[in-house]
């Protein structure tokens, strides 16, 4: 293993092995896919503190992040995400927080639980997606947090970015992130695990470490897996695998 980094650099694993882990078991689950707009479309990414950006909210940031579902804000939100841990933080306390929609919700109410289901909340694009970008962050919606049926509901919801736009909406929010915490499961991961989350099932989070800079920082690699590409979505891509910028197709779906 080469040093943890200390900056974005998208290429200091080119050709490592992990690079053919993480495929194979991306296209078992469905396809290994990027985004266009996070990290320039890159299929492996590098989860790591940097210089600078430590009270980020993303994964360049050493503070606690909330549980979230992966690109909330996106029409094609990945199906699957993988999380392969190259190395952990000094002090080896740093976590990985799931917690799944199936377990939190028989602690609601029926009617929060309603609430959810309404078509009345907005998520701002992850700080991710929108680095290149100045001005207010844009958010899709509005769309329900909580959807399927009712035996096996699906989630979509970030506790820093979705935002209800009723006063009822934003208690059921409050009430449901209380609920994911009381059922959340904490994993510390050792070098060589792979953890991998149903992303409209279990929402994830980080707890707080305190990085070093001095080369033995946690480093994580994640990746993402999308069962099937609309068929329109792959005539836009400009790499098979890369889904176009949101510019392209706000609003499609």
């Amino acid at each position: 293993m080469p040093k943890t980094p200390q900056a974005h650099e998208a290429h200091i694993l080119d050709g490592h092995p992990t690079n053919g882990t993480l495929m194979l078991v991306a296209d078992l689950l469905g396809s290994l896919t990027g985004y266009q707009d996070e990290k320039s479309g890159a299929l492996f990414h590098d989860v790591h503190p940097v210089r600078g950006e430590e009270a980020r909210i993303e994964n360049s940031g050493s503070v606690a992040f909330d549980f979230h579902t992966e690109n909330v804000h996106h029409p094609l939100r990945p199906d699957y995400l993988g999380l392969l841990c190259l190395r952990q933080d000094h002090d080896q306390i740093a976590a990985t927080r799931v917690s799944s929609v199936r377990d939190a919700l028989p602690l609601l109410t029926d009617d929060e639980v309603a609430e959810l289901r309404k078509p009345q909340f907005h998520s701002l694009y992850p700080t991710s997606f929108t680095r290149d970008t100045t001005g207010p962050r844009p958010s899709a919606g509005p769309h329900p947090v909580i959807f399927g049926p009712a035996n096996r509901p699906f989630m979509r919801f970030n506790s820093h970015n979705t935002q209800g736009d009723h006063p009822q909406a934003r208690a059921a929010l409050r009430s449901l992130a209380t609920a994911l915490e009381r059922v959340c499961r904490d994993l510390v991961l050792a070098p060589g695990d792979l953890v991998v989350l149903d992303n409209h099932v279990v929402v994830h989070g980080r707890t707080a470490f305190t990085p070093r800079y001095d080369g033995q920082d946690r480093w994580l690699r994640r990746f993402y897996s999308l069962r099937s590409a609309p068929l329109w979505a792959q005539r836009m891509m400009r790499h098979p695998r890369v889904l176009p910028a949101m510019t392209e197709i706000r609003g499609v779906v």
